[in-house]
């Protein structure tokens, strides 16, 4: 089901696209070439995916990455999912973010995803 107030329902400009899932450059990117991965059936989060969905995400996810790396040529990446409110999810539909790396790009990169957490980055 959609919701008209949704900016991830009816995407048009897809990068790519499977029967379940789109994928789009991030609006507010971290880096460039920033893609979400987007189910097109309005669902509020990852958990609440079917199997066919996830599995469509990961196969879209690789199609971004060689797309990326073709066009951006990025040294690494970060994958991530935020579910609900409290981890950081701002747009209540499910999504998952390809994040390019590029060498220097912050201080000191050790320990990635962790650092979602202020003073747990580093261990």
């Amino acid at each position: 089901m959609e919701n008209a107030l949704c900016p991830f329902c009816n995407i048009s400009d897809a990068l790519l696209r499977n029967d379940l899932v789109c994928a789009v450059f991030d609006k507010h990117p971290v880096n460039p070439g920033h893609v979400l991965i987007v189910p097109v059936r309005h669902v509020a989060n990852y958990f609440g995916t079917t199997r066919d969905e996830k599995l469509a995400m990961l196969e879209l996810l690789e199609r971004a990455k060689v797309l990326v790396d073709e066009k951006f040529a990025p040294a690494a990446y970060n994958v991530g999912i935020n579910i609900g409110e409290t981890a950081g999810q701002t747009i209540m539909h499910a999504h998952m973010h390809l994040i390019p790396r590029y060498t220097a790009d912050v201080k000191n990169p050790r320990g990635g995803v962790r650092g979602v957490i202020p003073g747990k980055q580093f261990y």
